[in-house]
């Protein structure tokens, strides 16, 4: 798969690392922007705040499937239902909400793991089977919430929780699973 990752942080940094060594071909494009029009998928990982800067420094967005790994610090805005919503706007293609409940300082420990942890993930029908397929790249077990609407929401207000454990015991996998499937 070809992937645009916008965003060289942690979170955008560590998931090109991820896929690299998964054996996608994966560009990075940082603040100064750059053309993504040969992405099969592309993936946001900047602050909420810079979204719709990070994205108008971006040519070649037309339609690609795209997934939202940012997450929600500042208040909200009102004009759209999440931040996956927003981008989905100016991107126009199909969309998931995934990697915002993960720790992209845990990313060099998941080969480690003797089970794969979860990823919680919303997204357009049309999104899922490429975000899926990603997940279990970068090392994770897919867990599908349901729909963008209302489920990218949903991951984004659950962030206070994550932030309040990682608090607690710092950065962390989780996996959820039906009786006796651990």
């Amino acid at each position: 798969m070809n992937i645009t990752v916008i965003g060289r942080g942690r979170v955008g940094g560590g998931l090109a690392k991820l896929w690299t060594a998964a054996g996608h071909t994966v560009g990075t494009l940082g603040r100064d922007g750059g053309d993504a029009s040969n992405a099969d998928v592309i993936v946001v990982a900047v602050p909420a705040a810079s979204i719709d800067d990070a994205l108008d420094r971006v040519s070649g967005l037309n339609g690609q499937v795209t997934i939202d790994a940012c997450n929600i610090y500042s208040t909200r805005g009102s004009e759209f239902a999440s931040l996956s919503h927003q981008i989905k706007s100016i991107i126009g293609g199909p969309t998931a909400k995934s990697f915002s409940t993960n720790f992209a300082a845990a990313y060099n420990q998941l080969q480690h793991e003797p089970v794969r942890p979860g990823n919680l993930f919303a997204a357009d029908e049309a999104a899922r089977a490429s975000t899926e397929q990603l997940i279990e790249d970068a090392g994770y077990e897919p867990v599908f919430i349901g729909d963008l609407d209302p489920g990218a929401r949903l991951l984004e207000d659950s962030s206070g929780l994550t932030r309040a454990l990682a608090g607690q015991i710092g950065p962390f996998f989780y996996r959820y699973s039906r009786p006796s499937e651990l």
